[in-house]
């Protein structure tokens, strides 16, 4: 289980840089703003479960641990 979380981690970590890179291209080439504003919300959105997943993993090996 533990390897999985960890694995869920890495991948919502690599959305969150994904999204923030579309991001940065959509802002340097004055892209609409509308679409900046749903990339910073997916943003927002993936790194809140980003941390959620990898607490719930801590949580998971402490206990597994004691």
């Amino acid at each position: 289980m533990s390897g999985f979380l960890s694995f869920l981690a890495l991948a919502l970590m690599v959305a969150v840089l994904a999204v923030l890179l579309a991001g940065l291209v959509n802002m340097m080439r004055s892209g609409p703003g509308n679409a900046s504003q749903r990339l910073m919300r997916a943003r927002v959105m993936l790194q809140g479960l980003a941390i959620l997943v990898i607490v719930i993993a801590l949580l998971y090996a402490r206990s597994r641990g004691s």
